[in-house]
Parts: C-alpha cells; structure tokens; sequence
C-alpha cells in the first residue's frame, strides 16, 4: 500500500507491488516561460511520499517491514506575474536559488559552530601541549623565586638598569611591564595556570571518562571468534562457570554470571585515580591563585604598650581581595620578651597580643612566638622581628625618661641600637653627654662625655652608675615586637587538594583486570 500525498491535499491509494523506491514523478509546465497572463488555475506539486513496499523478499518473509521515504525534488514550477514582464518568472527562479545558497552556506556555519568545540578539546587535550604549559608554569615560579616580590619600582630600577641588563636583555622594564614583581598574581602566571586547567578538563573529559565508562560496561561474550581475538584467552573444556565464579571471588573479583557467561573484574577504582589525580591538580591550581589574587598581606613594628588596627596594616594582593569584618580588630601588645642562649644570644621572642572588638571588648588573647602564631577570623599574626624602641631611665633621681633607641648599621647581621643623653647645654653647638649602645634586651653598655667605657648595666638591676657628676639608672629597655599579618583564603583549597593528590596518587597503583568466560573459553584482560 502507498499513500502519496499531493498540494492541493488529495490522497491516492495504490495498490501495486511494482512501485520501487526510485520512483520520481517528473510534471512538464505545459505554459511557456514567456506567457504574459495566465488563467485562474491549480499547479499539482508533490511534497512527501511514504511508501511501504512488498518485495519479493517480503513475500518469503512476511514478519519484516521495509519503510522508505521518497522525496520529489523536481516539483513543477510556479510562474508569478510581475509587472507585465515575461521575464518575471525567471527572476523568481533567481530568487529561489539565491535562498538555497544561503540555506547551503548556513548549514555549513551551524556544522562549523558544532565542530568547533570538538577541535579545541582536542587541541587542548593534547598531551605535548600540557607537558609544554606544566614547564612553563614552573619556569615562572622559578622567576618568581629569582626576582624579588612585592618592592618599590625604585628597588628594580637599581638592580635591573638599562644600561647593565641581565644576560644582555633583562631590564626593569621587563619587570614592571609583565607584572613579575607579583609574579603569582601576574596576568602571564594566571593565564598559564588558566590553560593548565583547561587541559587537564579537556584530557578528563575526552579520555579519562570514556575509559571508566568503558570499564563499567558489563561484557557477556557469547561469540567464541569474539574471545579468542583478545591478547589473553585460553580453552576451559571441564570448567565450572560456578566454580570459575567462587575462584574470582577469592581473587578479589566482582562476578556476575548471566546464563553460560560469567563477566568479572577488580581494581575498577585504579581506572577513576586519573580522574581524581586532575581533579586534585585543579584544586591546587585554584587554590594557589586564590591566595595570590585574594589575600591581604601587611607587616608592622609595634612598641610594647602600643595598639594598632588590622585593617591600617593589611594591603590587598589582587583583583579578588575582599576585606572582612575582622578587619575592624584592634590589637595591643601587652608584653614583648626574649630569651637567651648561655652565650648570650637572643633564641627566641615572644609577645603577648589582646584582640578587641568595636566596642572594646577583649575577644582573644595569646602569647605568641615564632613559629606559633595567632589566628582570629582568617587573619594570621605571625612574629617574625624584633626591635629596641626606648631605654627607661633616672637621672640624679628624677623621671623616668624614655630615651629613643636608634638602630646603627654595623657590619655582619648582628643589631646595634644606641642613644644619646645630653649632658650641660642641649642647644650648644658642641653639646656633650652621655653615650648608650646595646645588642639586645638584656645589658647596656654607658660611654662618658668623652667616649670611654664607663660599665654595663642591667635594665632593671637598680644598680646606679655615675658618669661626670650624673647618677644613671636604668630602669627598663622597651622593645618593639615585628609582626607580619595576611589572610590567605586559598590555603584550605591547596591542603585539601594536596591530601586528594596524594590519595589518588596511590590509587592510580590499583591495576584494572577483566575475566570473561563463554562457551567453555576464557578471556582476561
């Protein structure tokens, strides 16, 4: 039976076992192209012709059902009277193949469009590209470590002239222009981590998961030629599908039997590891930008008894820094120290930090030395300096008074900080005094009026010593605790990443096996 269906809408049914899928009803115009008006009539065009067909195949085996589709492409044409022409037709003709060169050049846009995609996953799951993006991720990180972070342009100026560059090129101007002096937050660095990234996912996507799907799929061959093309496989005439299944399963297998075929396998997790492996890597990634782009860093030297405000000391890193409500802490020092080795040097300081809130309300306080710092909202205080800020002392029993430590440049990294007591006239030209030098908390070297050793004293000893008619005690050395803050949001990311890296890591050591048997033979892969 065919149904053909014909414009305007009538329907003919024919009853025919000759019609074959080739058919193509071809109508000739009986009007001339030049016909200059013509009469109210009907143009018969075909649009679809559904055709199901008894061949002589179909007759020997009447269960199966051949359906086609035949489609008239050559339907008479329409003529169309425009402006009295004769010629109008034609240019309707011209009309309609314009539309189909622009339906042909759309159809090839929209292919395009959808092959675009596929070329770049497969442009940037290229393993060549990834190892290529992985070196030069670590050759700016090894810049990054070459190149001081974080200086005044000044200090680049200095150390990378023009007219001296390193290695004949390398100028200050390389420096600034490319952002190395934030190398980890530099617009070069992120763009490297960015196609990083996107490689790993484009290698994820196209290979990794079609290989774990691959790896879920259950296969129960029945086909001996099927087992017997595969690299391991081996005749079993006296075996016990059963019995072959209680083996595997002492084996460490998964078994699943399915009439005569038995489908098994073990260490499926060795085939997610690579997944869980890019994941972890992109974590990292994400996770080391954050901190570069997203954190606050800030350093201060604060005297003892002193306070000061975190958000006055911390300064954003990047684009994505935003500040937080503990940015409105203040913190005061209660109490810096040191401690000495026997010999005499400093091996440890410490300070003693209260944290209040707006309202003055004491939210935290904590003792902290180096390698133990504090923690509050995000914020980190680290103690990584120290300083002299003033000597306490009487003179001829009166103050006390707070002299000014000034640091003085000695050679070697040992510290020296000295101060000045004025002796007589303080607005003479050629004033006179007393001269103080230390190393650290603990002692205090006093010079005379004419710059000889006068003795050591201990800040609060109460021991006196007199120096040309002046009686000095010293009654306390005052230090300034160095301290670094930052706040680094991506820290939690790169932990985790690290832990998930070296867990999958391990997993990936996990080899994948399958075992199929069917017909009495036996397939392991």
């Amino acid at each position: 039976m065919v149904a053909l269906t014909l414009s305007p809408t009538k329907t003919l049914f024919l009853n025919s076992h000759l019609l074959h899928s080739t058919f193509k009803p071809h109508f000739i115009n009986p009007y001339s192209t030049k016909t200059q008006s013509l009469h109210s009539s009907r143009f018969l065009s075909f649009n679809l012709v559904t055709c199901k067909l008894k061949s002589p195949q179909d007759i020997k085996n009447k269960d199966k059902k051949i359906s086609k589709k035949i489609v008239l492409s050559e339907a008479a044409p329409s003529l169309a009277e425009k402006g009295g022409d004769g010629d109008g037709g034609g240019g309707g003709g011209e009309g309609n193949g314009n539309g189909e060169v622009k339906a042909k050049s759309g159809g090839n846009l929209m292919r395009l469009v959808k092959r675009f995609p596929r070329k770049v996953l497969g442009i940037l799951s290229n393993l060549p590209l990834a190892i290529g993006e992985m070196f030069a991720v670590a050759a700016l990180m090894a810049l990054g470590t070459f190149i001081d972070q974080g200086e005044a342009p000044d200090f680049y100026f200095q150390k990378y002239p023009e007219d001296n560059p390193v290695l004949g090129f390398f100028t200050w101007r390389w420096v600034l222009t490319l952002g190395f002096d934030h190398m980890y937050s530099s617009p070069v660095f992120l763009g490297t981590l960015v196609l990083l990234g996107a490689s790993l996912m484009a290698c994820t996507y196209t290979t990794q998961i079609p290989l774990v799907k691959v790896a879920r799929r259950w296969n129960f061959l029945d086909s001996s030629e099927a087992i017997r093309k595969q690299e391991y496989s081996d005749t079993l005439p006296r075996a016990s599908v059963q019995d072959l299944g209680v083996l595997l399963m002492g084996a460490g297998y998964e078994v699943f039997l399915k009439g005569p075929s038995l489908y098994a396998f073990k260490g499926l997790a060795g085939r997610f590891a690579p997944i869980g492996v890019h994941l972890a890597m992109l974590l990292i990634m994400a996770g080391g930008t954050l901190s570069a782009a997203g954190s606050f860093r800030g350093s201060v030297t604060v005297p003892q008894g002193l306070n000061f405000v975190v958000g006055d000391v911390l300064g954003p890193t990047g684009f994505l820094s935003t500040p937080t409500d503990a940015f409105n802490t203040e913190v005061h020092i209660n109490r810096f120290y040191m401690d000495y080795y026997d010999s005499g040097e400093v091996s440890q300081f410490h300070t003693d930090l209260s944290l209040f809130d707006l309202d003055g309300k004491e939210k935290m306080r904590k003792t902290i030395s180096v390698n133990d710092p504090l923690r509050y909202g995000g914020i980190t205080i680290y103690q990584t300096d120290w300083s002299f800020s003033a000597l306490q002392i009487l003179k001829d029993d009166e103050g006390p008074f707070n002299l000014a430590m000034a640091p003085l440049k000695i050679n070697g990294e040992k510290k020296l900080f000295g101060t000045f007591l004025p002796v007589g006239d303080a607005e003479s030209p050629n004033v006179k005094g007393i001269s103080m030098l230390a190393r650290d908390l603990q002692s205090i070297v006093i010079y005379d009026l004419e710059g000889k050793f006068s003795g050591v004293r201990r800040p609060g000893s109460k021991l006196p010593i007199d120096i040309d008619g002046s009686r000095i005690v010293i009654v306390d050395a005052i230090g300034s605790s160095g301290l670094d803050l930052k706040t680094d949001p991506g820290v939690p990311i790169v932990y985790a990443g690290f832990g998930a890296l070296m867990l999958t890591t391990c997993i990936s050591f996990l080899s994948h096996s399958r075992f199929e048997e069917g017909n009495g033979l036996a397939m392991l892969m």
